[in-house]
């Protein structure tokens, strides 16, 4: 998720870079034996958005919408997503036949004015699900209830101020039960001094783990990378030492300044993890790492999801991944970005592993 001074900092580097910046060196180096990519590829983009504000006077998603997670639930297909409402966020929930046609189902995480955690925010970005690349991304209940992963700032407006981690659990989906921050910005560790994004949650041989990615403390020009922390009984948790997982890349990098919001898969013996770069050409794609073990991950030198061409729906970011597998086909959604700050047009849309017209 991008902040105000965020947005000015995306939106600042892309009008000095222009449309003629090309991003020459990859986002890591290449490991020897990389698996075959091709399974993780999702290159045909349906170009449309699924999913816009609502423009509704009073609505939790009256200005945007963003941060998509999709997955199945008792032979149907949901999205969290988060809206933006000039104060804060707060989380929806949308549902599919096909996964290309969405209708809203509704406010699921709602702010509280008397809780000083949730004031003004309150994000959902993951919940417990099968993860493997191939699978259709049912949901996963402990002791009887789902457990989701969220997120929240402490001030009003867009990601204002140093944001922490919680969990939440659930019966229906509709109604959720948050326990306190399990991680907040530790100042001891530098690189998520100022805040903390999205949780992404999953469970391997009874650990729980949580992918986040968190920012530097600085006003401007602030570094984002991505870490881990695990849990046996998902109430304590610890910090993987060696924290960040998945740094930032090189000057010319296409996540030269951001390496955001993870969304992990499994396939065969590999971790997968899509992210997001914000490269220095002031545009944001979809990338993806790969290791055989969730801390040593090396990056994939392609663009796993490109912004498109001046005038699509897409031609500032295409970022923000979330994967699911149905119908024979890999799905890619993310959040399309047109425009520029503050008159973007931020919405979700999706990309697949095969043709529409297929």
């Amino acid at each position: 998720m991008i902040d105000q001074q965020r947005r000015t900092l995306l939106t600042g580097l892309l009008a000095a870079a222009g449309t003629g910046l090309t991003v020459k060196r990859a986002a890591g180096k290449p490991a020897a034996r990389l698996p075959n990519i091709a399974p993780f590829r999702t290159p045909y983009k349906l170009e449309r958005r699924i999913l816009t504000r609502s423009g509704v006077p009073g609505s939790f998603d009256r200005l945007k919408v963003d941060c998509p997670f999709v997955f199945e639930n008792c032979g149907r297909y949901y999205m969290t997503y988060v809206g933006f409402d000039g104060i804060g966020y707060q989380t929806g929930l949308a549902e599919s036949d096909d996964l290309e046609h969405w209708r809203r189902a509704g406010l699921i995480l709602r702010r509280d004015p008397k809780n000083p955690v949730i004031r003004y925010n309150i994000a959902m970005m993951s919940i417990l699900h099968e993860d493997g690349l191939h699978s259709k991304g049912s949901l996963i209940k402990v002791d009887g209830r789902y457990v989701g992963a969220w997120h929240a700032y402490p001030r009003p407006g867009y990601e204002q101020g140093p944001a922490v981690i919680g969990l939440a659990f659930s019966e229906d989906l509709y109604h959720w039960e948050l326990t306190e921050p399990i991680l907040r910005p530790d100042p001891a560790f530098a690189w998520e001094a100022g805040g903390l994004y999205k949780p992404y949650l999953i469970r391997n041989d009874g650990l729980y783990y949580i992918f986040y990615n968190a920012k530097t403390d600085k006003q401007r020009d602030w570094i984002e990378q991505i870490g881990i922390a695990t849990s046996p009984d998902l109430k304590t948790w610890t910090r993987y030492p060696r924290n960040p997982v998945i740094h930032h890349g090189g000057p010319s990098a296409w996540d030269a300044r951001f390496a955001s919001d993870p969304c992990v898969v499994r396939w065969g013996p590999w971790w997968g993890v899509y992210y997001y770069g914000f490269a220095n050409d002031g545009h944001a794609r979809d990338l993806l790492a790969l290791g055989l073990d969730p801390y040593h991950l090396t990056k994939v030198p392609e663009i796993m999801l490109n912004v498109g061409p001046p005038g699509s729906i897409d031609d500032t970011f295409a970022h923000k991944p979330s994967i699911i597998y149905a119908h024979d086909t890999l799905y890619q959604f993310y959040c399309c970005v047109s425009g520029s700050w503050p008159h973007d047009d931020r919405a979700i849309s999706v990309a697949r592993s095969r043709p529409w017209n297929s």
